[in-house]
């Protein structure tokens, strides 16, 4: 189990990470991922491709999903606990996905997913119990929601049942930051997750967004939840549609898992 985003423990994002020798069943997977009870649990299992080394998974609590930031951080870290050497190439449902050290962060590449602009759905504002400024999707899984400062993004107590019959895998609510170029929170209720600590994927929409908007392409992130988490963000001019995701991780637990 490791926190991501974070230099230290009970900060951040957990998530539960495998590290798998054998084929195993998405039955499985989902039971091992309800099991632990977080918002992710990720299956790394070495392959034989050209393109990547590991094949890599993940599961909430009730279902897989396409891409996650916060949990291929996690498995970079406990890749590089084992022995493995980076860079650390994951195929997954959003392509091949790589992972490098710098300094003391790792950088995953990721594509991005800028938001476009749509109508607010009904019902959002009364959920999140804040007026939206602009509402956009990014990509066909999340609602982007611009709110009026950090303050409200800080002090939001969305009323979950409410937010879980918008259509959308999750609700990324956004404002300017005062000790960072952005502040987030990311709500999820309709894949199991009601509050995500720290959101890779969702930078994958906050990037672009945010980049527009200050005029610059490194960033830096701070996603306000109750464990919080920083990240860092890079546009790079030689890798168009892709993002550059910088965080570290930390160990907080190691074992064998009896079934």
């Amino acid at each position: 189990m490791v926190d991501a985003f974070s230099a230290r423990p009970l900060e951040g994002n957990p998530a539960a990470v495998l590290v798998l020798d054998e084929a195993y069943t998405d039955g499985w997977a989902q039971g091992v991922a309800a099991e632990f009870n977080l918002s992710e649990t990720a299956f790394a299992r070495r392959i034989e491709d050209p393109e990547a080394d590991f094949e890599l998974r993940w599961f909430t609590p009730k279902v897989e999903v396409a891409l996650c930031g916060h949990a291929t951080l996690a498995t970079a870290h406990v890749l590089a606990e084992i022995g493995v050497s980076a860079p650390y190439r994951f195929s997954t449902r959003s392509g091949v996905l790589t992972v490098v050290h710098d300094g003391d962060r790792m950088w995953m590449d990721f594509p991005v997913r800028p938001a476009t602009p749509v109508d607010a759905p009904e019902g959002l504002a009364a959920a999140l119990g804040a007026d939206p400024v602009w509402v956009g999707r990014g990509g066909t899984h999340d609602l982007l929601v611009e709110v009026a400062d950090e303050a409200t993004v800080r002090s939001l107590t969305p009323d979950q049942e409410a937010l879980a019959r918008i259509d959308a895998r999750g609700i990324i609510v956004t404002a300017p930051g005062a000790g960072h170029d952005m502040v987030s929170r990311f709500f999820a209720p309709n894949v199991g997750v009601p509050e995500d600590p720290v959101t890779g994927s969702a930078h994958t929409v906050l990037a672009p967004f945010w980049a527009e908007r200050l005029g610059r392409t490194e960033l830096t992130a701070h996603q306000a939840s109750a464990r919080g988490g920083d990240l860092e963000l890079r546009l790079p001019s030689d890798a168009p549609g892709r993002v550059r995701i910088g965080g570290t991780a930390v160990t907080v637990a190691h074992g064998t898992l009896h079934i």
